[in-house]
């Protein structure tokens, strides 16, 4: 099952990158921008939440090319944050996704552009006419997404995760920043994917509490990543975190407790879904995959 499943992320990949790749062309006086922006977006990414997201909606028989430009959307924060992420002033990395970060190689000021850029764009493709859903819907869709990309969620999470480095904190304080700054996200794939459907309110709000449940679990294997694995598995440089004292959950509690609370978590997650009836084969895999990614 985990073979099929690897293949079905392969797929929902290929789609949102040659989606992705048409997105943002230009041969203007701003080609430099572009190149930069275009350099990070298409970098070897595993593109978790773009598949989140339209795995909920194909879940509900909704196709995966209907859902594209959300996708896209969700892909271009996540992939601006990292560029934002990788900077001098904020964790200073070299290495994202197997390349060269993104200032490292066009400097620092085309790389805070970049992120802007596809900050930016992310909404315009979010809000772009023809997604056939009605327009309360779409604009539920930014709301969603300004929100839980913003102060209130992954910019919140990483203005307390810079504030907390280095420092002393609480386990409360470590599972604020997980939610924020990467669990928010994640849920934001879930809950715009089950906008393209039509569901109710209950059954909406169970998929909000999978996509919270599956967004700190994430976080939670990526932290024991961090500490168990090198820089060639995972892409990025090993052992970061830990170095710059960051607050993880390894680090209160342990690697195996940390894995251990992380399938508590995901059983959270489940049993929403199946309390409100929902029963996805699809969504049960790709928690599984999230307990069990090496990168």
């Amino acid at each position: 099952m985990i073979e099929d499943m690897s293949s079905y992320l392969d797929t929902c990949k290929q789609e949102l990158n040659e989606y992705l790749s048409h997105a943002l062309t230009t041969n203007g006086l701003a080609a430099k921008l572009y190149e930069s922006m275009n350099y990070s977006l298409m970098a070897d990414g595993k593109r978790l939440r773009p598949a989140l997201l339209m795995a909920t909606a194909e879940t509900f028989g909704v196709s995966r090319r209907d859902v594209l430009p959300a996708a896209a959307a969700v892909e271009m924060i996540h992939c601006y944050s990292l560029i934002h992420d990788d900077l001098p002033c904020m964790d200073d990395d070299n290495l994202r996704r197997g390349q060269p970060t993104n200032h490292v190689v066009y400097g620092e000021a085309m790389a805070l552009l970049a992120g802007d850029g596809l900050l930016t764009e992310a909404f315009r493709q979010l809000s772009q006419p023809g997604l056939d859903i009605p327009a309360s819907r779409q604009l539920k869709m930014v709301h969603i997404l300004s929100s839980r990309a913003g102060a209130e969620g992954m910019v919140g999470g990483q203005a307390v995760d810079i504030e907390r480095t280095g420092g002393q904190g609480s386990l409360a304080d470590v599972e604020f920043i997980h939610l924020h700054k990467t669990a928010r996200l994640i849920q934001a794939s879930i809950e715009i994917g089950a906008l393209f459907p039509d569901l109710s309110d209950a059954q909406w709000s169970a998929l909000s509490t999978y996509g919270e449940s599956l967004g700190l679990a994430f976080q939670m294997i990526d932290d024991v990543l961090d500490v168990t694995r090198s820089t060639e598995e995972l892409g990025k440089t090993a052992g970061k975190d830990e170095e710059e004292g960051k607050l993880t959950y390894p680090r209160f509690i342990g690697v195996e407790e940390t894995k251990r609370l992380a399938e508590e978590t995901i059983q959270a997650g489940q049993q929403a879904l199946r309390d409100n009836g929902i029963s996805s084969p699809l969504l049960e895999e790709l928690q599984s995959m999230v307990l069990v990614r090496s990168r």
